[in-house]
């Protein structure tokens, strides 16, 4: 069961949540330095968690339910996450130097994605099971 859609698209939120932001900068200070997830114990604390999220919502492919569940609750945090990249972004354009706002800002909107696409694929599945037992 593990080689269903939904855990390709997990493995891909897993990705764009955990291993991505390490590559990746938020934002470039006006002083010219580069800014990643870690320098902020509020990121990371999001970042891990939506990586948790991910990974055990990949291996409980046997509980629907509950991977359906968690993945919203991935959502969430990513949308959390997201507001936070927005207020930070909207506080840094009000600065008298130019910053550079970095790709790493955007992580949590492809996560989100992916993480809609597997809840589309879980509810097919549960669709297709109930039809099933419906037969019997």
């Amino acid at each position: 069961m593990i080689q269903r859609i939904q855990t390709v698209y997990l493995f891909i939120a897993f990705v764009f949540s955990g291993i991505l932001p390490f590559v990746f900068r938020l934002w470039t200070n006006p002083a010219g330095e580069e800014v990643f997830f870690m320098t902020n114990l509020v990121y990371v604390s999001l970042f891990g968690l939506s990586t948790t999220l991910s990974l055990v919502s990949i291996f409980s492919y046997k509980n629907r339910q509950n991977q359906f569940v968690m993945n919203r609750l991935n959502m969430i945090l990513n949308v959390i996450l997201l507001g936070l990249f927005v207020y930070r972004s909207l506080n840094l354009s009000g600065e008298t130097e130019v910053s550079e706002k970095g790709i790493g800002m955007f992580l949590p909107i492809v996560s989100i994605v992916f993480l809609v696409l597997a809840n589309k694929a879980i509810k097919k599945d549960e669709d297709l099971v109930k039809s099933v037992d419906r037969l019997r």
